[in-house]
């Protein structure tokens, strides 16, 4: 499965069987154009598939109803192996799911009002026919994961999958770094705290009097995201709220203000626009507590004395961010930043947040910032001094600067593998039947014409 068909394996992962319904519209002729198993795989299905690559703007040199075909027949041969080790999955997951990628077509779509016009159904029906298809596909990823499962590399492997590479296929890195940090979150006052409820509490008064929300939430919220938009967060999922938010939103009936609420992000106040069974409309306005310079001054002399402590050897930095920081995403991980995108230490200079990166850019190997305010990934005012542990310039990958990623490409390179046997030992054993209109397919494997 090269990254061509890997596309393809995601686009009918996520296909849904309600597509079928505006695509037969022209009244074509449907048929069975494959059996594996006891399933059947049928002409609309591909046709389907195709329409919905076409429309995401993917197109193949070769010929993508092939393409499409060989990817459902690996599906069914999936689905059919399943059944017959009496994998399971639970209703819970069904729903769970069935439910994530509802909401999902409901906010491309924009109500479930026109989701039922658009299939011509109602809400109970779609549901019903997609709850079938979702639990195929639940087990389907799961006897994936049953045959790559245990797949692994060893350090040899790696070595030998990076030796055979061509020359021309080592990619290039651009420059890399490893940065620590220790973080602490200044002490915030009850007066302090006090501060941002009566702001918020003003704001909402004037709100109630006939002031604008969202005019409101331009000049004033700190959510960033929301604030250009009138503080609308769009249709959004209960599950993805945090629990304070989530109860006091779906308690709101359309136009009305929450109280101050808070939440682990700051205080907020909250209008419904609108609700749709589990999702909901809404907008807010986020304020923080500003933090008094005598707090900030304070955490600031102590980051100062810490970054002493390192630097005349007392502790390490590893030992005095376990001791001292107040991040958890980082302290017991000797203090090293990940990447939000891949989850390395190793990452470029340009993945870190603004106030980070510029303090950064001036340090040697082995130096220490002094301390300087920025955000945590809550938005949160913080203090914090960075250690810069190494930095690597452009170069062509190489298996000591370069090993995770070898050997992540390894690994992916092994459960293809490992599918691709998978594959033709099943084949062997399961009755699959082929329609003679796709004999003309060139398929990757070749068992599938037996």
């Amino acid at each position: 499965m090269n990254v061509k068909n890997i596309f393809i394996a995601i686009i009918v992962m996520f296909s849904i069987i309600g597509f079928e319904c505006k695509a037969q519209d022209d009244n074509a002729i449907d048929y069975v154009v494959a059996v594996v198993g006891a399933d059947v795989i049928k002409r609309s299905d591909i046709e389907n598939q195709y329409l919905q690559m076409r429309a995401q703007g993917y197109f193949s040199a070769a010929d993508m109803k092939c393409e499409i075909f060989e990817e459902l027949l690996f599906q069914k041969l999936l689905l059919n192996q399943a059944k017959i080790d009496s994998i399971q999955v639970t209703e819970k997951d069904v729903e769970f799911e069935l439910r994530r990628r509802l909401d999902f077509f409901v906010r491309q779509i924009g109500s479930e009002k026109e989701m039922e016009e658009y299939f011509n159904k109602t809400m109970y029906e779609i549901k019903s026919d997609f709850r079938g298809v979702i639990r195929d596909q639940l087990l389907t990823q799961k006897m994936q994961g049953q045959i790559t499962g245990n797949v692994s590399v060893s350090p040899s492997e790696v070595a030998a999958f990076f030796g055979n590479m061509p020359k021309d296929s080592i990619p290039l890195i651009n420059s890399q770094i490893e940065a620590a940090q220790i973080v602490l979150y200044p002490e915030v006052t009850k007066e302090d705290e006090q501060a941002v409820k009566d702001k918020l509490e003003g704001y909402r008064k004037r709100i109630l009097g006939g002031d604008s929300f969202s005019a409101f939430a331009r000049l004033y919220s700190q959510d960033r995201g929301s604030a250009a938009k009138g503080g609308e967060l769009g249709l959004t999922n209960r599950n993805e709220l945090v629990s304070e938010f989530s109860a006091a939103a779906f308690s709101l009936k359309p136009g009305e203000l929450s109280e101050v609420i808070k939440t682990e992000f700051g205080y907020h106040i909250i209008q419904l626009i609108e609700r749709q069974g589990e999702l909901i409309n809404v907008r807010h306005i986020l304020m923080t507590a500003k933090v008094s310079p005598v707090m900030l001054q304070a955490a600031k002399n102590k980051l100062d004395s810490i970054a002493t402590l390192v630097r005349i050897d007392t502790l390490t930095f590893e030992q005095a961010a376990l001791k001292f920081s107040e991040d958890n995403s980082t302290k017991f991980n000797q203090g090293l930043i990940q990447s939000t995108y891949s989850g390395s230490t190793k990452f470029e200079e340009k993945e870190l947040d603004p106030e980070t990166k510029i303090s950064i850019r001036a340090l040697s190997i082995g130096q220490i910032t002094p301390p300087f305010e920025a955000k945590d990934t809550k938005n949160k005012g913080v203090l914090k001094i960075v250690k810069l542990v190494r930095k690597s310039e452009p170069h062509k990958a190489n298996l000591t600067d370069d090993y995770q990623m070898i050997k992540n490409k390894a690994e992916l390179l092994k459960r293809t593998e490992a599918i691709e046997k998978w594959i033709e030992n099943k084949q062997k054993s399961t009755y699959i039947h082929l329609d003679e209109s796709f004999s003309n397919c060139n398929f990757n494997s070749s068992g599938w014409k037996k």
